[in-house]
């Protein structure tokens, strides 16, 4: 029995030897840990040697989770993880292929890395622009029918793209061509520290994920704030949103970051109790009906003078909030070539946002504050 037991205790040491060998690559020797809060979308798990991070909602209702692996120098991917993209750390250069991830490379000091990117007239970051003026960032054409010849010439380390939905046969063939492709969904996040939170994910390919992590903090530290302030306001004011292209009124829906903005900021948006994290499209008349009395309108970046807005549609002098002139856009801060900071930036620094808005709503709580973005349409 003695000989029984002690030969099943040397097989048990055997395979157990044998196994801590044989996975000697699939097991780290540091535990786990993601440092995302806020974020829906993405997650990043570091290990020694190497991080591995998860995008699982890169646009509404994404049935397929994309895991990338960022192996640092002389880091060691176990076998089980080896079917997917591994991209080495820290990146040299890299194409994005949405403004808003334009303030993350700048914000960690990286807009040097930048080498290529779509419709370059959309950016609006002045250090940015530089390098494109000095020719050292090429223009890709358009997000879904991108020059794969100028970037299969440019050999970028990363390519940074997203989507609506689960067809960009461009991403698919530089992906067939030896490329490597990141999908990123800071847009199809729902709430504003959850899109700021992505600079996390640009962290991460620089080496740079302590950076980035301090850099959020302060943001999110600022954003906290700036509600507890919102709460101390002795109104609620009503608030309209959007304005007509075309021959529909396009304004947030309720569960979307925007919509969340003015809720913190303690406003009443007259359609926060929709739900989606896009936009609404509505007939004029379905928008006069509910909010010809609001207190404030938030227009879109179309107008920058309220002449503007009635030469394009006599109707919105119908409205209250244009009669008392109390109507605010972003549309004033462009860049040279003409794109909207907002669209670049705002994303990424909700705290500013929020700001903006508690000034616009409540000026008493924010005597000597300036909005970065807003200003009132003369």
């Amino acid at each position: 029995m003695k000989t029984f037991y002690k030969a099943i205790l040397l097989i048990f040491i055997s395979v157990l030897f044998l196994q801590c060998k044989n996975d000697s690559k699939s097991v780290s020797t540091i535990s786990p840990e993601n440092t995302v809060q806020y974020a829906k979308g993405f997650s990043i798990q570091t290990y020694d040697g190497y991080s591995v991070v998860t995008v699982q909602n890169p646009w509404p209702k994404a049935t397929k989770t994309y895991k990338y692996i960022l192996k640092e120098k002389n880091g060691i991917v176990p076998d089980s993880l080896q079917q997917n993209i591994t991209i080495s750390v820290p990146i040299k250069n890299i194409v994005v292929t949405s403004t808003t991830h334009i303030p993350s490379l700048e914000m960690l000091n990286e807009e040097n890395s930048l080498i290529g990117f779509p419709h370059l007239d959309y950016i609006s970051s002045e250090k940015v622009r530089a390098r494109i003026d000095a020719g050292k960032v090429k223009e890709l054409g358009n997000n879904h029918d991108l020059n794969t010849e100028v970037i299969l010439n440019l050999q970028p380390d990363v390519i940074i793209g997203y989507g609506i939905d689960n067809n960009n046969p461009t991403l698919d063939n530089l992906q067939k061509s030896g490329l490597k492709v990141m999908l990123n969904g800071d847009w199809n996040e729902e709430t504003p520290l959850g899109k700021a939170e992505w600079i996390k994910f640009f962290g991460a390919l620089y080496g740079k994920q302590k950076e980035a992590n301090k850099l959020f903090t302060i943001i999110e530290e600022d954003y906290l704030k700036t509600i507890e302030m919102a709460k101390m306001a002795t109104t609620t004011p009503t608030i309209l949103a959007g304005d007509m292209f075309e021959d529909r009124w396009y304004l947030p829906k309720g569960t979307s970051w925007g919509s969340l903005l003015l809720k913190e900021a303690k406003g009443h948006y007259l359609w926060q109790e929709t739900s989606g994290t896009g936009s609404l499209s509505l007939s004029f008349e379905t928008v006069f009906e509910k909010a010809q009395n609001a207190d404030i309108w938030i227009t879109s970046g179309q107008f920058a003078t309220l002449k503007e807005m009635t030469d394009v549609n006599p109707h919105y002098a119908q409205f209250a909030a244009f009669k008392n002139k109390n109507v605010y856009s972003f549309s004033g801060k462009k860049g040279k070539t003409g794109g909207i900071l907002y669209y670049e930036l705002a994303p990424n620094r909700p705290d500013i946002v929020l700001k903006d808005i508690v000034k616009i709503l409540h000026p008493d709580l924010l005597p000597s504050y300036q909005p970065f973005f807003f200003e009132k349409l003369k």
